[in-house]
């Protein structure tokens, strides 16, 4: 890839068919299925505050749509439950939310007020007021002042690197850490996670105040098996058209998406490793690349009617995704050649096995 991450990872913006805004359901599932442990975060640190009149709070990774106030909402809910019951009066909230220059923050702006109404309404009189910001730029470098912030969030945004790994020339027809990936190839994309990861924490320890808290979600994987189907998916469907000679050879060979899914142990020793964060809780759990409820029942209509349609749904989800970075290296003639196939692949793939995101959370305070 000749371009910088920062300048070609994103998503897809506005409200298109195939925008991020309408495309993120497993996103939204993994963010609702993580809301215990950041409604206990955040009412943990509200409790602990007596004094506190303002609580700043930065959702990094904000990307657009509906989910990136639902976090937001949540946040703010939960302290105001809490206020309530203590008798409090309401603190102010000040909102950050960052993520890449190449998000769509227009998008994310326009819907501002509406949500700010629907805050107004939901939490009746006595509700302090809330302040939005966006900040643009990468989380793996300082964002905030020091000492400035009460409550970090990260959701399916830290298993994206900061770069490609270096020294992985001889990945050919993998475009990530996979099975058939050489041992070199897997410790590069291993050091690079740690490297970015270690930033994060490091900029976060710095920009949070003493017992502030934070609470992170990324996409990992359940062992220490170097795979992610989803994934090697889009790898065979680019393959596929070299065979049919619509892709060179040598461009599929230089393009690596640069993601690493970490293990639970992966980030537990990073942050020991770290030493500014106690670990108050950590663990794992899955959301079916449809975001619909899979446990145990095969039944549930909608994923029979996503294996039915060849995994439209879950190839359209991806391509809100990827799409940006398969056309900074690939073209955008090749959007329409490769989906296709991709969906057959997923849905061919839905209907053999069980395909789940595994999705690591961990809760944060710093020391």
């Amino acid at each position: 890839m000749t371009s910088t991450v920062v300048e070609v990872l994103g998503v897809n913006g506005g409200i298109g068919k195939t925008s991020y805004a309408n495309n993120s359901l497993p996103q939204q599932k993994a963010i609702l299925k993580a809301k215990p442990i950041t409604d206990q975060a955040i009412t943990s640190l509200y409790t602990s505050s007596l004094n506190l009149k303002t609580i700043s709070i930065a959702d990094l990774g904000c990307s657009s749509g509906p989910n990136t106030f639902l976090t937001v909402s949540n946040l703010v809910k939960a302290v105001d439950r809490v206020r309530k019951k203590l008798r409090r009066l309401s603190p102010d909230f000040q909102i950050y939310l960052n993520d890449l220059p190449t998000n769509d923050f227009n998008s994310v702006f326009r819907s501002l007020p509406k949500h700010q109404e629907e805050f107004k309404r939901e939490m009746g009189d006595g509700f302090g007021q809330c302040f939005f910001n966006g900040v643009p730029g990468s989380f793996y470098g300082r964002l905030f002042p020091a000492d400035t912030l009460h409550f970090v969030h990260s959701s399916y945004s830290l298993q994206w690197l900061s770069q490609v790994p270096k020294g992985i020339e001889d990945n050919k027809a993998n475009i990530c850490m996979a099975p058939g990936s050489p041992p070199n190839v897997r410790k590069a994309f291993s050091a690079q996670f740690e490297r970015d990861f270690l930033t994060f924490l490091k900029c976060r320890s710095e920009e949070l105040v003493k017992g502030g808290r934070m609470v992170l979600t990324i996409l990992g994987r359940e062992n220490e098996k170097p795979s992610f189907l989803i994934i090697e998916l889009l790898a065979m469907a680019l393959n596929e058209l070299v065979s049919e000679g619509l892709v060179e050879e040598e461009k599929l060979n230089s393009f690596n998406v640069p993601m690493y899914t970490p293990s639970l142990a992966e980030v537990k020793s990073l942050i020991e490793k770290d030493g500014s964060f106690t670990i108050k809780s950590l663990e794992a759990f899955q959301v079916h690349w449809t975001g619909n409820e899979s446990d145990d029942d095969d039944d549930d209509e909608n994923i029979i009617s996503d294996k039915k349609n060849g995994g439209y749904n879950v190839a359209r989800c991806m391509r809100a995704v990827t799409e940006p970075t398969l056309v900074s290296h690939f073209g955008e003639g090749i959007i329409e050649d490769v989906f296709p196939k991709y969906r057959k692949m997923i849905g061919d793939s839905m209907s053999r096995e069980k395909t789940e995101f595994t999705n690591v959370t961990v809760s944060l305070v710093k020391t």
